[in-house]
């Protein structure tokens, strides 16, 4: 799906912990553009991108979700809606779907926690998120959270960036 002209991207850096280069912030296109395509999300949208450090993101996670330490991601949809198919109304030109917060401080600790590169971290994080801005979330029960970690594999997979099992 050709999503150059329906897709907006806003980019906003707060941290300097780690450089926020072109080829980073088009990773973060490529996995936003990606869960679209899977989830054959069609309407034309804008996403809010801030990339941020510990200290913020643990300042956003305790003031609007109680827990008072830092966390990789946070996502905050526009809409509340549900159903795989189920797309929110969009009466102007773009929908503005929501706001990422990316800690990549956090994304380079887990990367090297998990073994993988900094950018499959970020590349993840992103898709974790634009997950939940389309109404998924693995925190309401077993099933939806095998359910979300199912479609971010395939994302990931789809991507070139699936994590290899050591079987």
């Amino acid at each position: 799906m050709n999503r150059k002209m329906n897709l907006r991207i806003y980019f906003d850096n707060h941290q300097d912990k780690h450089p926020l280069t072109y080829r980073l912030k088009m990773l973060v296109r490529e996995a936003i553009e990606a869960t679209l395509d899977y989830e054959q999300y069609g309407n034309p949208c804008e996403v809010s991108v801030s990339f941020v450090d510990n200290a913020e993101i643990r300042g956003l996670n305790k003031k609007f979700r109680g827990i008072d330490k830092a966390t990789d991601v946070l996502s905050f949809p526009l809409f509340d809606y549900e159903g795989e198919s189920e797309e929110p109304p969009v009466d102007e030109m773009l929908g503005m779907l929501g706001d990422i917060v990316l800690s990549l401080e956090q994304a380079a600790l887990q990367a090297e926690e998990y073994g993988h590169s900094f950018e499959r971290e970020v590349a993840f994080l992103t898709v974790h998120s634009m997950l939940h801005l389309l109404g998924y979330d693995h925190e309401t029960g077993e099933e939806d959270e095998a359910d979300m970690r199912r479609r971010q594999s395939e994302i990931m997979d789809l991507m070139g960036l699936s994590v290899k099992s050591e079987e």
